[in-house]
């Protein structure tokens, strides 16, 4: 850096071949006179020890927009000219700027020296707009800073989340409630033609009962058709967790083979097929040594057109006239007889080739009944009941609710509200069954027939 009462060094050249730059002793600038460089605003000590700030000389901005006035210019000291603006030019800023600025300084030193205060030098600087912000301009969009995070993902049942579930159930509610409509529309027409009326009135969907058949549903009936509804509600319950559950809260395995561990979920399921097996039993003997039998066996063919007659009267909502304290129609017979002969045979004998009882070294046996048949048919199986158990429900209480409920849990043939209170207690039973089907509570009933463990 050149000081104050030295000659300025010389550089390079400006065109190749020319004289180093500033020229020589004739073009050079004049040396300037040494002078202390300013303090700024740092104390000096006096004569007597007194410490006396030095004011320091006010700067003058020159040149143009986005350019470096260089350093403070003073009375004192001239204006420093620079490169020239064009090839060949006087050097920058011109003789005639200079002029004007020492000028200028002349002027304020003789005001500061008066004590007039000078007006402030036009400066050439361009304003800076500054950026608004959201606050100060609200209508303007801003950019934000940061990236927003992302919206977390809602919880999912299953394959759906719960608003997709609710859709979707409406969606098929409506859908079913327009397949129905339509139904009964076509039935109607359909039951409206001669032929029809004359097939109706051949087979009213219900034909006589074989001599000796019993007449009323004895209290016996009445209590196992409980016992099978609460036990099936809690199988199709815990079948479908079996199916579902990918992580099972505990296992339960046999104390004689601890390597034989299940899923709490699956014991529980197989022990509720266990009870439902002896009730079942106990109800087909029950069934054959009453005679009750001939209530939901077909004893004759005429079975299959009463049937049909009885269907197309439902679907046209002109049901058959109901009299099941005597015997069922012919619609009712064939499905009891299908669920008690047919779906629940077949249930048991799917579960059990699934189950850990089956011997796994049976090779004969796994040849005859596959695993995969099995699983094929199973899973239909519990779909056939829970469609039975709705469509049944459904007409028992559409077809008068107080007398068929006394049929069915009362064992009289009248109209009260008795088999109704059973009813409802039954149901209190069934739900509070269902909720309480949880670890906590199997867990230790699952104790007292082998050992339960987390994992």
């Amino acid at each position: 850096m050149a000081t104050y009462g030295t000659t300025i060094r010389r550089g390079l050249p400006r065109v190749p071949g020319g004289e180093p730059w500033p020229p020589g002793p004739e073009g050079a600038a004049p040396a300037l006179a040494a002078e202390p460089e300013p303090t700024a605003g740092k104390p000096e000590r006096g004569e007597r020890g007194r410490v006396e700030a030095q004011p320091e000389p006010a700067p003058v901005e020159v040149g143009r927009a986005g350019e470096d006035p260089g350093p403070a210019i003073t009375a004192s000291r001239p204006v420093r000219r620079g490169l020239p603006r064009v090839p060949g030019g006087e050097p920058w800023p011109s003789a005639a700027f200079a002029a004007r600025v020492a000028e200028r300084l002349a002027g304020a030193g003789a005001d500061r020296a008066s004590g007039r205060e000078a007006p402030a030098p036009r400066s050439s600087t361009v304003p800076v707009r500054p950026v608004p912000d959201a606050a100060s301009s609200p209508g303007r969009a801003v950019a934000p800073t940061r990236r927003p995070s992302a919206a977390p993902e809602p919880e999912r049942i299953g394959p759906y989340t719960r608003g997709q579930w609710v859709g979707a159930a409406l969606l098929t509610a409506g859908a079913l409630v327009y397949a129905a409509a339509m139904v009964v529309l076509l039935t109607r027409w359909i039951v409206s033609l001669d032929g029809v009326r004359a097939f109706i009135a051949a087979y009213p969907g219900a034909y006589p009962l074989p001599a000796g058949a019993p007449v009323g549903i004895p209290a016996w009936l009445g209590w196992q058709h409980f016992f099978n509804v609460f036990l099936l509600v809690l199988i199709i319950r815990s079948g479908w967790q079996v199916r579902t559950e990918r992580r099972p809260p505990a296992y339960w395995a046999p104390r004689a083979k601890p390597r034989g561990r299940i899923s709490l979920s699956l014991w529980f399921h197989q022990s509720l097929d266990l009870l439902w097996l002896v009730n079942g039993a106990i109800y087909v003997i029950l069934l054959f040594a009453t005679g009750q039998w001939m209530r939901i066996v077909p004893t004759s063919w005429d079975v299959f057109p009463h049937a049909l007659s009885a269907l197309l009267q439902y679907a046209a909502l002109d049901w058959p006239t109901e009299n099941g304290w005597v015997h069922y129609n012919a619609l009712q017979q064939l499905s009891y007889f299908g669920v008690v002969f047919v779906a629940a045979p077949l249930a048991a004998i799917t579960g059990f080739r699934m189950s850990n009882l089956w011997p796994a070294r049976a090779k004969t046996l796994n040849r005859i009944l596959p695993v995969e048949w099995a699983r094929a048919v199973h899973f239909p199986v519990m779909i056939v009941f829970v469609l039975f158990i709705a469509v049944h429900v459904t007409l028992v209480l559409a077809t008068g609710a107080l007398r068929n409920l006394n049929h069915m849990y009362a064992a009289k043939d009248v109209v009260d509200w008795t088999g109704f209170w059973i009813f409802g207690a039954s149901m209190l039973a069934i739900v509070a069954a269902w909720v309480a089907a949880r670890p906590l509570v199997l867990a230790p009933v699952a104790r007292l027939f082998g050992t339960v463990s987390g994992r």
